[in-house]
């Protein structure tokens, strides 16, 4: 398959106007193929030869302008369009197409809970081929027909209201004008909650087997989006530009949610089958309000080619976090923001694969999947953030409107948006831009404090690196009225850093925080009081960003050999069970258990590190006996259960139903204990099977899917390898459940042989079955834990020497040097 460069687009596009597709989709075709019928009204400006793409199972029939194309001219996805000439033009297609079971195209699913099937689209990034037939680029905006006959029993849901026609059929309200890998199709007997705001129907939508959880959700669903709304349109002047707005949350999902216009899908775990964390409802809450943002970012507005992606996802990422924070009950998203999502940033733009925000060499779409990552998103969110604390709110809600005004169901790059935050200030955005936009790295800061005159200091900022940054600098002292931990801000000072000369601070504060507030994107350090301070006082920060700020600084000083990986982990124990912010007690613990003992330390310090983390969890536990707070409870119960290093306390859990003192053992917290003790020696095949006939669902199908991969059992081990790399059998979500229980620390002398065999494998599967296949081999059934110069030398082997699929390429590029990392710090705290 050939896949599309930006100069073959551009040529496209000053040839073609494309005016109206009406696509009509047949869904009773069987269980393996579905008909698909296109009709293209598009004109040529020019005399010219050109091509349309589709990947169909089989390609029926095609004419243009009522003359036949030969069907065997099809050219892996391109069918040529050949002597054109100036004027109007109309194609029509006839293809039968397959449906997918990797969550690519148009995916089928069928719900082992009761039987019931489902399909819908996820047509980004260049899947609409795998549907219907188009010109596929962003700049080739169209109004959209979409007529769908579908079983018996089933609702179509569409971009537009959608009305069940005398023949079965159903017919979907044209679209504005919308690029082709917006329009979605989510068909099925969807259990529907509905309602109205502002005129406008909304809806909500699942499986029907998931309606006991959707149900006692819906309201707080049609808050958040009612919220979100009445924000945006305080906001933005243009109004939301759909006629209707549907959120389904289905199966099998490759992406946290796609922001169709009209019609938000979401993978299904955000219908809750299990007890979650009010953090856990806030991400679901930033979900809902970062792919309403792409009604105007994206969908409104759409990018002109793929280096502009950080136009739709960091605008969405900033918005979703700072509208979450105005309008609704979530006021602390930028702490969750600062500990889970800016972490992800960082350490995407610390690695070889790291791209400016606003990429210039984005040559083809194959290219432009891999940019999906924490750059585009965390670091582009983070620079938009220092950009409203540098350029004010005002000015750059003023540029945003412009923009819309100027741009409006049209497309946009780099150059057009800075133009018009151009023209809402005096300040050179221009410059900013190339200072942001168009660098990669993460700048470093330190403070430097010098003594000035008699019992008075002095500060200076030594910055590593070439971005300007708009800082807060918190000076902080101890509570002398108080013999605990407390700090007590003194002030804060407002900082540009280049900085010119020093600052005074009068009496030496006992902890400088730079970066306070969280406000620019760069690493910071400690001068050495500072961090004594932390050691002793971490906990005693008020406010839980400058917590989640003095964390993440403690995180890349492990990731960097400065700081060993034990001390993280004294921190953590000395601090955490003080820590009141759930978001900050996941992220600490998920970097202590997955990376610390996980990754940094050496095997043989791997069971005291399991101990200090237990013990931790223990602490967590008990402080939260009275029920108080069961977020914080429900944390230190899923840790505990994961670094469990003997099997007696949990086994009792599973045996009993219970946590003595709560919580019950749910779905999510059963299937939990059943894979620590899985990998711990102490369950068998039957035990997985009687729980799997407990929990029948699709979460239930990939809890036992990871358990059995998890067995430390020669015979389990070689069925799960060939369940994922020697069949095309697993979807999506079961290929990974299997390869998250397969690699386990505990089991590296049993699964060693199978490292070797990782490379070569890894590559097949992901030739045979695709980029979503591709981006889970790499991704999930990387053997992290082996690191060790052996694993390293036999992945940079496979980089140089193997033709890669470029998903699988940037994942192994990403886990390599993530394991040299590892190596680094291993090495840095090694006895000499």
């Amino acid at each position: 398959m050939s896949v599309l460069t930006r100069d073959e687009a551009q040529t496209r596009a000053r040839l073609l106007d494309v005016h109206r597709y009406s696509i009509e989709l047949d869904l009773t075709t069987g269980d393996e193929t579905f008909d698909s019928r296109t009709v293209i009204r598009f004109s040529a400006r020019t005399d010219a030869t050109t091509f349309v793409e589709l990947k169909p199972a089989e390609l029926r029939a095609a004419t243009l302008d009522g003359m036949p194309l030969d069907p065997a001219s099809l050219d892996g996805n391109r069918l040529p369009l050949e002597n054109l000439t100036a004027g109007e033009h109309e194609l029509r297609v006839e293809a039968a197409m397959r449906y997918s079971r990797t969550g690519e195209g148009m995916h089928r699913f069928t719900d082992p809970t009761d039987g019931e099937t489902y399909v819908y689209t996820q047509l980004f990034l260049d899947d609409v081929q795998r549907v219907y037939a188009a010109f596929d680029q962003p700049d080739l905006k169209s109004v959209f027909e979409l007529t769908v006959t579908a079983p018996d029993g089933w609702t179509v849901l569409a971009n537009g209201i959608t009305e069940r026609l005398d023949d079965g059929r159903w017919q979907a309200a044209p679209t504005p004008l919308i690029s082709t890998y917006l329009v979605a199709v989510a068909a099925g007997p969807w259990h529907s909650v509905r309602t109205e705001h502002r005129g406008l129907p909304f809806g909500l939508h699942c499986r029907r087997s998931l309606a006991p959880y959707l149900d006692p959700d819906a309201d707080e669903l049609f808050e958040i989006t009612r919220q979100c709304f009445d924000r945006y349109h305080e906001k933005f002047e243009e109004p939301y530009p759909f006629d209707s707005y549907d959120q389904a949350f289905v199966p099998e999902f490759n992406a946290g949610a796609m922001e169709n216009p009209g019609l938000v899908t979401f993978r299904d775990e955000f219908v809750y089958r299990s007890a979650v964390t009010d953090t856990e409802r806030q991400t679901r809450a930033m979900v809902v309000a970062h792919e309403m943002a792409h009604m105007w970012f994206g969908d409104l507005v759409t990018l002109r080619w793929w280096d502009d992606i950080w136009l739709n996802e960091s605008f969405a990422e900033y918005m979703g976090y700072q509208t979450l924070t105005e309008a609704t009950r979530f006021t602390d998203t930028w702490t969750d923001f600062g500990v889970a999502r800016k972490a992800w940033g960082y350490d995407a733009d610390q690695r070889p694969s790291t791209h400016p925000v606003a990429p210039e060499n984005v040559d083809d779409t194959a290219s432009a999947l891999l940019n999906f990552d924490g750059i585009s998103y965390a670091k582009g969110a983070s620079a938009l953030r220092q950009l409203v604390a540098w350029l004010g709110e005002k000015d750059f809600l003023a540029g945003i409107n412009t923009h819309f005004a100027r741009h409006r169901f049209a497309n946009a790059g780099l150059a057009d948006f800075i133009d018009s935050l151009a023209s809402a200030t005096e300040r050179d955005v221009h410059a900013w831009a190339d200072a942001w936009l168009r660098t990669t790295g993460v700048d470093t800061l330190r403070p430097v404090v010098t003594r000035a005159d008699e019992g008075t200091y002095a500060l200076q900022i030594e910055h590593t690196g070439s971005r300007p940054h708009r800082v807060a600098v918190g000076l902080y002292d101890q509570d002398v009225a108080d013999e605990s931990r407390h700090l007590v801000l003194r002030r804060r000072l407002d900082l540009d850093v280049p900085q010119t000369g020093s600052h005074p601070l009068g009496k030496r504060p006992a902890l400088l925080v730079i970066n306070d507030g969280d406000l620019t994107y760069a690493k910071i350090r400690f001068d050495a009081e500072s961090f004594e301070t932390v050691r002793a006082n971490l906990c005693g920060l008020p406010d839980p960003l400058t917590r989640a700020v003095v964390w993440n600084a403690l995180r890349d000083s492990v990731r960097d050999g400065e700081l060993a990986p034990t001390a993280y982990l004294e921190t953590a124990r000395a601090h955490l069970p003080h820590e009141t912010d759930l978001a900050l007690v996941q992220g600490v613990l998920a970097f202590a258990t997955a990376q610390v003992a996980g990754r940094y330390i050496a095997p043989e310090g791997r069971p005291a590190a399991l101990a200090t983390l237990s013990s931790l969890c223990r602490d967590l536990i008990r402080r939260t006996e009275d029920g108080d707070n069961p977020g914080l409870r429900l944390i230190a119960v899923r840790h505990f259960i994961d670094v469990a290093a003997q099997p007696d306390t949990i086994a009792a859990w599973l045996a009993d139903g219970t946590v003595p003192g709560g919580p019950e053992l749910d779905p999510e917290l059963r299937w939990r204990v059943l894979a620590r003790l899985a990998v711990l020696g102490a369950v068998d095949e039957a035990e997985i099977a009687t729980e799997l006939d407990r929990d029948l669902s699709a979460t239930g199908q990939e809890g036992a899917a990871r358990c059995r991969a998890a067995l430390p059992d020669e015979a389990g081990k070689a069925k799960a390898w060939e369940a994922m790399f020697g069949s095309d059998d697993l979807s999506n979500y079961l290929f990974t459940a299997t390869a998250q229980g397969f690699w386990q620390p505990e089991q590296a002398d049993l699964v060693g042989p199978y490292v070797a065999r990782y490379y070569e494998d890894a590559v097949a599967v992901s030739a045979r079955r695709g980029p979503a296949i591709a981006d889970a081999a790499g991704r999930s059934a990387f053997p992290v834990h082996a690191v060790d110069a052996e694993t390293l030398r036999l992945g940079e082997a496979c980089l140089r020497d193997a033709d890669l699929l470029p998903a699988l390429r940037r994942k192994l590029v990403d886990q390599l040097d993530d394991l040299r990392r590892a190596l680094r710090v291993r090495e840095a705290v090694r006895p000499r």
